[in-house]
């Protein structure tokens, strides 16, 4: 797996924001020990295969943004399939670890319980899922592109899934949808968002604009 620092230098190299680099950090960190993941609803995001799992599986349900993925090579294998019936393409126990970023909102909340229960299966030692703080609306770019946000997810519905809550990317009513800034100057204004991170919403993260949200089996660090 690629060290903290070295994956801090990439993504500051690709542009990340503050509270997107803790983010990901953070997301390394409770990846530790494992050495599969799925990645649901995986878009063409490329934070796998920079983490350095040794392999990775992305599961996206849009047919373009899959054919991107592909030829972006962002996985070692690729599936284009529906993520809220993870189970008719992976079997209980497949993968160290299974994770949903930005994922879980778009699905009603009986498909998103559901999707929390598979993954709770698929994985041996880790689930990983982030999403904005309760409900935050969202549309679509195009009728067909899976978009729009259905559902909200609270800090204490997770907690009460088993989950460890983390609170992330500053304040309520910091950021709008897909968690643009609403403010300029916004490099101030991402700064100011990863201060309160640090002082205070990772620890408390009711008021925090996103949370997430990281599951170990029992034994796991």
């Amino acid at each position: 797996m690629q060290s903290r620092l070295s994956l801090l230098f990439t993504l500051l190299r690709q542009g990340d924001t503050p509270s997107l680099i803790l983010v990901k950090l953070l997301i390394r960190d409770a990846l530790v020990g494992c050495e599969s993941l799925l990645d649901v609803g995986c878009g063409t995001s490329t934070l796998a295969r920079q983490i350095g799992i040794k392999y990775t599986v992305g599961i996206e349900g849009h047919r373009p943004t899959f054919e991107k993925a592909v030829q972006l090579k962002t996985h070692d294998k690729l599936v284009l399939g529906d993520v809220r019936n993870l189970l008719d393409y992976f079997r209980p126990g497949e993968f160290d670890a299974c994770m949903a970023l930005d994922v879980i909102e778009h699905l009603s909340k009986p498909d998103g319980i559901q999707l929390l229960e598979a993954m709770d299966q698929i994985a041996r030692r880790t689930v990983i899922v982030f999403t904005p703080n309760g409900f935050l609306p969202q549309t679509h770019f195009a009728p067909d592109d899976l978009e729009e946000h259905l559902s909200g997810w609270e800090v204490w519905e997770m907690r009460h899934q088993g989950y460890k809550v983390i609170g992330m990317l500053g304040p309520k009513g910091l950021r709008t949808e897909r968690h643009r800034l609403k403010y300029k100057p916004r490099f101030f204004w991402a700064l100011v968002g990863l201060v309160c991170d640090l002082l205070w919403f990772r620890s408390h993260p009711e008021n925090a604009t996103a949370i997430l949200c990281v599951k170990h089996r029992t034994g796991q660090s």
